[in-house]
């Protein structure tokens, strides 16, 4: 039975399970979008392709699937390539499917063209020119391999109209065979051996957790090792909710903005085992004074990443599911108690450093603090929500202070640091787990990017919460001005001042305003609760800092500890 191009991807979308596309309609995918009309296909329409794209990544990290998003040719297509960086940095599995011109018009300059391929290759895994119909099948059935296999990341299609009208026999194939793509599971046996060998004769071990872990669904064989063994954990931003931050053998946050223990841990352990890591520059601080006493131990997927940034005296290449259930098993053929013994020193020591410089904020400020904000929203749920951020000082408060429990739990933007995340994350990761709380936290600079999205939610019911952490500033580049600028502050204070509650209540939304610390526990409580979706503008002190922090070109134990 013949079908049509547009039908035939229809059937494509349904084959890889596909639950629902965020998309945006234009004039090259009309056919598309007609078949998707016909097969009552899910689809959620956003205010602009940069929201699709968010939420279609949010909506991967939080259930392990692929998201799909659909936009039109040209200015439809440019308006997703942030959010295609975002997701190639972070490694998250989706499918971008973009409209184009007709074949015979490709190349000429035509109306809404852009050259999609060319101008995403250096930001995808993969990515695709289509121009016959007969290639939908195939195409559509890599595309989705390669997505989640090996390192996952961005794949695009771009699709030329013509395809969507041409008629196919209509097969979709049970396997395919690439040349040139061979994502490898297994590695090899003794390179676990000895990184366990290093282990049991290491005297101040870490644990270096990071955004692998989350991705490959390893999270509770993680927390096994470390609860089996005693040995210290630090996490990377995108490695938090791996393990619990209530394990008292979890040391919290490296890196710029990381804890005092944590920090301190990476430059005096003699053993650090890196796993899902990449090892960036906001980790890493100076990589010449980056765990200068340690043997480094590195755990990933991606070849790539071995050796790219810290060099490794032993490497561990595979998937997390076969390298870290390999090492649980080895380091399981000795006592649990060995294992504890031998670090208890160790611990008691790190156990000090935390004691001695904890995490805090003035908890006796009369003004509303962002950092109690944040603890108030964690302790109210429990650290059972899922948690969006967008990118700036909230993100790190956020990471500081919310004691995250659960894996696949925290959602942000690491790698590529893309303001306007926030909201449409917070869609995509309540379209992906229902069942859960999703709180979103930003601020004013990045809100405003994005912020027409809370329609979306509006016209959905989402109940997404959003904490809008409004200061007047671009508030990490205005913390960087006071710093290392002599507080010039060029063009990052806003002059006027928008009433955030009143826009979001034309958009449809709930809005309240903090403004009063002892209103803080009532105002969290009723957001929470209250149907739908809500914001809540929290007026907060213009000039209050993210701490710890670790100026640019020093070590981790070269912090800036106060404001």
């Amino acid at each position: 039975m013949k079908i049509t191009g547009a039908q035939a991807i229809v059937e494509c979308l349904k084959n890889e399970q596909v639950e629902l596309l965020f998309g945006y309609p234009g004039g090259s995918v009309l056919p598309l979008y007609d078949a998707l009309y016909t097969n009552e296909f899910p689809h959620i329409l956003p205010r602009h392709e940069q929201g699709a794209i968010h939420a279609a990544d949010a909506y991967a990290r939080v259930t392990g699937k692929v998201g799909v998003c659909l936009a039109t040719s040209g200015p439809g297509a440019t308006n997703l390539i942030t959010g295609i960086a975002a997701a190639h940095m972070d490694s998250s599995p989706l499918v971008i499917l973009t409209g184009q011109v007709f074949v015979s018009l490709i190349g000429r300059d035509s109306f809404q063209e852009a050259d999609i391929w060319g101008i995403t290759t250096p930001i995808t895994k993969h990515n695709y020119l289509v121009k016959n119909a007969k290639d939908i099948p195939r195409v559509f059935k890599e595309a989705f391999y390669i997505a989640q296999t090996g390192r996952p990341g961005p794949v695009l299609i771009d699709m030329a109209k013509d395809i969507f009208t041409q008629e196919i026999d209509f097969f979709y194939p049970d396997a395919l065979s690439m040349r040139g793509y061979h994502p490898v599971f297994a590695g090899c046996e003794a390179d676990v051996e000895g990184a366990c060998e290093l282990l049991a004769q290491a005297e101040k071990p870490l644990f270096f957790v990071g955004g692998g872990v989350n991705l490959s669904g390893v999270s509770e064989v993680m927390r096994e090792v470390v609860s089996y063994t005693g040995i210290p954990a630090v996490a990377s931003l995108m490695g938090l909710g791996s393990v619990p931050s209530s394990d008292p053998n979890f040391f919290g946050m490296i890196g710029m903005h990381g804890t005092y223990v944590g920090n301190m841990a990476t430059i005096e352990t003699d053993l650090l085992v890196g796993v899902g890591v990449r090892f960036d520059d906001r980790v890493t601080g100076a990589l010449n004074k980056f765990a200068p006493r340690a043997k480094i131990v590195h755990f990933d997927i991606d070849a790539a990443e071995i050796n790219k940034n810290v060099r490794a005296d032993l490497q561990v290449l595979g998937d997390l599911r076969w390298s870290l259930a390999a090492l649980s098993r080895k380091m399981r053929t000795q006592p649990s108690e060995v294992w504890h013994t031998g670090v208890a020193a160790w611990k008691e020591r790190l156990a000090g450093w935390r004691a001695e410089c904890p995490m805090s904020y003035d908890r006796e400020a009369e003004a509303v603090l962002p950092q109690a904000v944040i603890a108030k929203v964690a302790e109210v749920t429990q650290g059972q929500a899922i948690v969006v951020t967008d990118v700036g000082q909230h993100q790190m408060w956020t990471a500081q202070f919310f004691d995250f429990c659960l894996p696949r739990s925290f959602v942000t933007s690491g790698g590529l640091g893309t303001m306007g995340y926030g909201v449409p994350a917070a869609i995509g990761a309540h379209v992906g787990r229902p069942e859960s709380q999703v709180v979103c936290f930003c601020g004013d600079g990045g809100f405003m990017m994005t912020c027409q999205e809370l329609m979306t939610a509006a016209d959905l019911g989402l109940p997404i919460k959003v904490f809008l952490l409004n200061n007047g500033y671009l508030g990490m580049v205005a913390q960087w001005q006071r710093k290392f600028f002599n507080r010039h502050y060029a063009h990052t204070r806003f002059e006027t001042k928008a009433d955030f509650v009143a826009l979001a209540r034309a958009m449809g939304c709930t809005a309240l305003r903090l403004d009063a610390k002892e209103d803080m526990d009532a105002v969290v409580r009723e957001a929470l609760n209250t149907p739908g979706p809500v914001l809540v503008e929290v007026l907060i002190p213009p000039e209050e800092d993210v701490v710890p922090m670790v100026p640019p070109g020093m070590g981790l134990d070269e912090m800036i500890l106060e404001s």
